[in-house]
C-alpha cells in the first residue's frame, strides 16, 4: 500500500502497556485516498494546539448519503452491469467504501427527474383511485434496490417538489416562467401572468385538497413498501420559498402548518412514519419557530431540515432547541465541474453544518453524466461523473471528501467539541470508542498540528492542501 508521507510524533504519553492503533487517510487534489496503516508513536515534547475532551459531546450522527434522483439512475445505467455493482458496493457496503446509511428520494418529479410527473395528473380525482408509481419502476425504485443490496438497513426519507398541479392555484409544475438567458429548449411552458412568489400558497388552502393529498402522501408509503422499501421520514415540501421554472410549490408557514397539523401529521401517524419539517432554504429561523411551536403542527415534528441560505439558520436553531434533530437535507450543488475549489467549499459546509448540530448530512446527485445538466438546464456537481459515450466513470474529489467522513463515523457517534486556536477540523467518537478526526491543512505547504488527547499530546505532520482522517482506535 502506498503511504502518505504523513508522520506522527508522541509528545508525552501516559504509562500504558498497549498502544492505540492509528490509520491515517490523505486526499490531495493530485492524490487521493493514500492510507497509511498502523501508524506508531514516537516521543516528543511540543505543546497542542488542539485539544479533545471526550466528555465535551453534542449530537449523535445518524448518517451520511446522497440522493436517489432520476438522471443519476440513467447515468449508471450506460455502465457496463460489473461497474455498475462495483459503484454500488464502494457507496453503500458498511465494509468497502462510503458506507451511506441514509438518503434522500423525491416524491415525484424534481429538477433531476426526466421530465415533469406527479403520481396522479387526473384532475379531482380527491379519492386518488388513479394513483399510481409505475413511472418509478423504471429509475427510482431499481436505484434505490440495487442500494439496499448492500445496505439492507438503509434509511430513506422524501420529499415532494410538486404536488399534483391540479391541486395548485396556477394548476402548473413550476412556479416562474424561465431564467434570464436560458435556452428555450429548457422553458416549462408556464404563463407569465400565472407565475407565484414567494410567501403566498400555491397550494390550493381548501379542505378536500389537503385530505386528498395526505392521502397521496399515504398511498406513496404504501405503493413502495409494496415494492419492499420503507420510507422512514417525510418532509413536506422541498424549499417552500423557492419559485422555481422547474417542479417547485411556494407554501407559506401558516398554510404548511395547517396542512401539517390537521391532515398529514395524522396521516402519517397511523403509517408509522416521522415529519421532518422542511427543507428549510432561507436563514429566518421564524419560519421554524412558528411550525414547531403550532399546537397543532408541532407535535407531529421530530426535526427541521436546512439547506442552501438555510445554514444560516441553523445555528440558532440548535441554540435553543438543543435536542431538535436536525438534518442537512442538500448539499450545494455546484457548476458541474466537480473542481478542487469547490470541494473545498463542500468543506465548509459540512464543518458548519455538523458543528451546528446536524445529524445527518447529503450530498445531492449522487451520479451524473458528463456536464452534470438537469432536464431544465442546470449543470451541477455530482459524487460520481459518467461518460455514456465512452461506458467509463470517476469518482470526483467530493467523493473522497464525504468518504473521509461517511466511511469511518458510524451511526450513534457523538461529535465532540474542541478547544484550542486550531479549529479547521471535526471530532468525532464511536459507539465503539474509537476516535476520528477529520481535518484539512489549508496551506499551500505541509504543516504539523499537535492534539492532546486523553492527556497525550499527539502531533501529526500534514501534506500541503490536503483532507486528513486519523482513525485512532
Amino acid at each position: 500500500m502506498k503511504t502518505t508521507g504523513i508522520s506522527l510524533i508522541l509528545v508525552a504519553m501516559l504509562a500504558s502497556c498497549t498502544s492505540p492503533q492509528i490509520d491515517i487517510i490523505t486526499t490531495t487534489k493530485q492524490e487521493p485516498w493514500q492510507i497509511s496503516h498502523h501508524v506508531k508513536f514516537n516521543p516528543s515534547d511540543e505543546g497542542a494546539s488542539v485539544v479533545i475532551d471526550r466528555t465535551k459531546t453534542d449530537q449523535t450522527i445518524e448518517g451520511f448519503g446522497g440522493c436517489f434522483n432520476e438522471l443519476g439512475w440513467v447515468a449508471l445505467s450506460k455502465l457496463s452491469d460489473v461497474d455498475r455493482e462495483n459503484i454500488m458496493s464502494e457507496l453503500f457496503s458498511p465494509q468497502l467504501g462510503a458506507n451511506f446509511t441514509i438518503c434522500r428520494m423525491p416524491v415525484a418529479a424534481n429538477d433531476f427527474s426526466l421530465d415533469w410527473y406527479s403520481y396522479n395528473e387526473v384532475e379531482d380525482d380527491f379519492a386518488m383511485e388513479n394513483f399510481s408509481i409505475e413511472n418509478d419502476k423504471t429509475t427510482l425504485i431499481p436505484y434505490i434496490n440495487a442500494a439496499k443490496q448492500y445496505a439492507p438497513e438503509l434509511k430513506i426519507w422524501a420529499s415532494p417538489w410538486s404536488p399534483p398541479s391540479w391541486m395548485k392555484y396556477n394548476e402548473h409544475y413550476a412556479c416562474a416562467t424561465a431564467w434570464d438567458g436560458l435556452d428555450p429548449k429548457y422553458h416549462n411552458g408556464l404563463a407569465f401572468d400565472n407565475q407565484g412568489k414567494e410567501g403566498s400558497n400555491m397550494f390550493i388552502q381548501e379542505e378536500a385538497y389537503f385530505e386528498s393529498y395526505a392521502l397521496y402522501f399515504s398511498k406513496f408509503i404504501e405503493a413502495y413498501r409494496e415494492n419492499d422499501i420503507n420510507i422512514s421520514m417525510i418532509m413536506p415540501q422541498n424549499e417552500f420559498n423557492s419559485c422555481q421554472i422547474f417542479p417547485s410549490c411556494t407554501w407559506t408557514s401558516a398554510g404548511l402548518s395547517e396542512f401539517i397539523g390537521l391532515h398529514l401529521g395524522p396521516a402519517m401517524e397511523k403509517q408509522n412514519v416521522e415529519i421532518m419539517f422542511g427543507t428549510m432554504e432561507r436563514p429566518t429561523e421564524a419560519l421554524v419557530d412558528s411550525v414547531i411551536n403550532d399546537s397543532e403542527a408541532g407535535k407531529y415534528i421530530n426535526g427541521v431540515g436546512f439547506q442552501w441560505a438555510g445554514k444560516e439558520a441553523i445555528p440558532g436553531i440548535h441554540k435553543r432547541y438543543p435536542n431538535l434533530k436536525l438534518y442537512q437535507t442538500e448539499q450545494e450543488c455546484g457548476d458541474g465541474k466537480n473542481d478542487w475549489e469547490h470541494c473545498l467549499h463542500s468543506w465548509d459546509l459540512m464543518k458548519h453544518y455538523i458543528s451546528n448540530g446536524a445529524s445527518s448530512y447529503l450530498y445531492w446527485n449522487i451520479a451524473l453524466e458528463e456536464g452534470g445538466i438537469s432536464r431544465w438546464g442546470w449543470s451541477q456537481n455530482s459524487l460520481i461523473t459518467v461518460n455514456g459515450e465512452e461506458g467509463s466513470f470517476r469518482y470526483n474529489h467530493e467523493y473522497y471528501l464525504l468518504k473521509h467522513v461517511s466511511h469511518f463515523v458510524q451511526p450513534g457517534a457523538k461529535v465532540l467539541k474542541t478547544e484550542g486556536e486550531f479549529t479547521n477540523l471535526l471530532v468525532f467518537e464511536n459507539p465503539d470508542k474509537s476516535l476520528i478526526i477529520v481535518i484539512q491543512n489549508e496551506e499551500d505547504e505541509n504543516r504539523s498540528i499537535t492534539f492532546n488527547i486523553d492527556g497525550k499530546d499527539v502531533r501529526f505532520l500534514l501534506k500541503a492542501d490536503s483532507f486528513n482522517t486519523i482513525s485512532i482506535n
